[in-house]
């Protein structure tokens, strides 16, 4: 069995995330230490107890999902996991990408969760609050929905954010142009197309200025080779290189996320399992729609850390 770790992306978060695993696994626990004192904060405690919409703050979202699936990490190496030859691949959904190299070795736990919090400020400080928007499109290909944004993009920038797969496409860009194209894809005979509640265009070119202040911080920061190949969300093939990750993570800020393509290029390669390395299952589900011959498992609990492990070491 070929098996690869994917970490998910903003909108699987929850108050409360990772806090029976830090209860369980000291390791665990010490993840998110260390990420409080990078942040100077205490931001698991707004993990664990909320509020919620301080949770769902771009800026404390992306360190937090990344503590808790690098809290998985660290309870699965302390159980016996040795990423380097128990798993293949690993790959992650926008700023899961980032959690994916943490485990992988590329970065340092304190410089990712600096990284991410830049990232999130950045992100949100791109665009007047207003300005711009982002709708999920389910029921059309791909091609139909580029081809809607082309259509809608005579009211301004609209893109193809994320290629989810199974059906779902996300767009991204400039309010007006959004909703036109969230119009246009009910006439197309979308199944649904919804504008979605996010306060930012991610991955759209509204967001240049945000991949310019990535460019800045990730050359700031040490970095090395991951111990096995990442699946890297813009090209949607495996890399390795250190000076081509960093390249790829800039150029990610405004560009696709190629899920759905990264999904299709482990099961043409021989990966039959895909474990969701932290909170929720968004990820599982996604990978089921695409490819019904992949096997997909959420791991965030206790229980998960033994389930694992009994699969990988057999």
């Amino acid at each position: 069995m070929t098996a690869a770790f994917t970490f998910p992306g903003q909108g699987s978060q929850s108050v409360g995330m990772g806090k029976t695993l830090a209860e369980a696994f000291s390791v665990a626990r010490h993840v998110f230490e260390e990420v409080d004192d990078a942040l100077g904060e205490k931001l698991s405690q707004t993990i664990w107890e909320g509020p919620e919409d301080a949770l769902q703050l771009t800026a404390n979202t992306q360190p937090a999902l990344m503590a808790v699936s690098v809290a998985v990490i660290r309870a699965l190496e302390s159980e016996g996991l040795d990423l380097k030859n128990d798993i293949s691949y690993v790959a992650g959904h926008s700023l899961g990408e980032y959690s994916a190299l943490c485990a992988a070795g590329t970065f340092s736990l304190a410089d990712t969760a600096r990284l991410l919090r830049i990232r999130g400020n950045a992100m949100q400080a791109a665009v007047p609050v207003g300005k711009g928007a982002m709708a999920a499109i389910i029921g059309l290909s791909f091609d139909e929905v580029e081809s809607l944004c082309s259509d809608a993009s005579k009211f301004g920038a609209c893109q193809i954010a994320n290629d989810n797969g199974g059906g779902q496409v996300v767009i991204s860009g400039e309010k007006d142009a959004v909703e036109k194209a969230v119009e246009i894809a009910g006439e197309k005979g979308a199944k649904r197309a919804l504008l979605l509640p996010v306060s930012a265009p991610f991955h759209s070119k509204l967001m240049a200025s945000a991949a310019a202040a990535m460019e800045e911080a990730l050359a700031e920061v040490s970095k090395a080779a991951p111990v096995v190949p990442v699946i890297a969300n813009v090209v949607a093939e495996p890399v390795s290189d250190p000076d081509e990750i960093v390249r790829l993570l800039v150029e990610q800020v405004t560009g696709r996320v190629r899920w759905r393509e990264s999904v299709e290029w482990f099961a043409r390669n021989e990966v039959s399992t895909l474990y969701e390395i932290g909170a929720g299952k968004v990820l599982t589900g996604l990978a089921r729609r695409i490819d019904r011959s992949l096997n997909g498992v959420a791991v965030s609990s206790p229980d998960d850390i033994d389930n694992v492990l009994k699969a990988l070491k057999g």
